[in-house]
């Protein structure tokens, strides 16, 4: 079972992390069950976040007797200090823990640093000091506010998405995070559900011995298939680096990364779906994305009201209506 030292926290966890966003899409008794088998296999993380709905409640009902065990990382989109501080405390008793392992600003338009007059940062430090929390992270899609964490070196974590189809830009941050001993947690693995080989992409992160993948796991074969490769971990093979290049050529240029960011649509639209339609058509088995739910979801389309909202939140800079519209003309002709 591979092993990593997660930077300068001293973390040792399971190379599998487990990405829990998705559990908050199945009912509690089968949350709590996939947590608990992860953690019977080997799995000694799990990432969360405020933002999740009922993720964190799930994963304090599934650890509660067994926190010492485990590691938690969890998140606050806060923008002010009042607001942090009713979001760790609301952590803390979702999760049923005194303490949260690695507490991570959630994907901040800016690095929160001392002294910028937002006080989060400060706020940070303070909860440390008070225990609440023994590591401080960030997570973010914005290249720029990434580069600037690790540069400012108050960060102990850094979550940024990661998987083979990365750019040079991606590996810089990864390398940056290597040099100073930063933990690099891999959000996005799969990229959003694109990577439908997760042997290859397993056998990809081996490669990165300072990186945290977590995989999002919702359904227990999905959890079996990461479980599988603890015992028989695929080796990343001369043909499995031509498909990772095939892969890359494919997915080149601008696409969604399904990262959500955008939403909510003001006309309903579920845009982080919607406009990497054409990908997941030709991606994935395509006979669930022509159902009639579907159908209702892409026609959706048709109301957008081109208000730029999307656009100007997205963290790559895609033109996300322009994008819609082109998945919408390729979806029709599926049908």
């Amino acid at each position: 079972m591979q092993k990593i030292t997660l930077g300068k926290t001293g973390l040792v966890m399971n190379k599998n992390g487990f990405g829990a966003l998705p559990v908050q899409r199945v009912s509690k008794r089968d949350a709590v069950y996939l947590l608990q088998k992860a953690f019977y296999y080997g799995i000694n993380y799990f990432d969360t976040a405020r933002m999740y709905t009922d993720s964190e409640e799930k994963i304090g009902a599934a650890f509660e007797y067994i926190r010492e065990k485990i590691i938690i990382s969890t998140k606050t989109a806060a923008k002010d200090v009042e607001s942090f501080w009713t979001e760790l405390e609301m952590s803390l008793k979702n999760l049923r823990t005194d303490f949260i392992d690695i507490y991570q600003f959630h994907n901040p338009a800016f690095c929160p640093k001392p002294g910028d007059g937002s006080g989060l940062y400060e706020a940070m430090e303070e909860a440390k000091k008070q225990g609440k929390i023994k590591h401080i992270g960030i997570t973010n899609h914005r290249y720029s506010v990434a580069e600037e964490a690790v540069e400012s070196g108050l960060y102990e974590t850094v979550q940024f998405p990661f998987s083979y189809l990365a750019g040079e830009r991606e590996k810089k941050i990864v390398d940056m995070c290597k040099e100073k001993n930063i933990g690099f947690i891999a959000m996005k693995a799969l990229s959003g559900g694109l990577i439908t080989n997760s042997a290859l992409a397993y056998a990809y992160m081996s490669g990165f011995g300072h990186v945290e993948p977590i995989w999002g796991i919702q359904r227990e074969e999905e959890l079996d298939e990461f479980l599988s490769y603890q015992e028989n971990p695929p080796v990343l093979t001369d043909g499995m680096k031509e498909e990772i290049e095939k892969e890359k050529k494919e997915l080149a240029g601008d696409f969604c990364r399904g990262c959500g960011y955008c939403m909510p649509c003001p006309a309903g639209i579920e845009i982080n779906n919607c406009a990497r339609m054409s990908l997941l058509l030709r991606r994935a088995p395509k006979e669930r994305y022509l159902e009639a739910e579907w159908q209702e979801k892409m026609k959706k389309i048709e109301e957008c009201l081109h208000c730029g909202k999307c656009k100007g939140k997205c963290p790559y800079g895609l033109d996300t209506p322009k994008l819609l519209e082109k998945n919408y003309e390729d979806y029709k002709t599926f049908l």
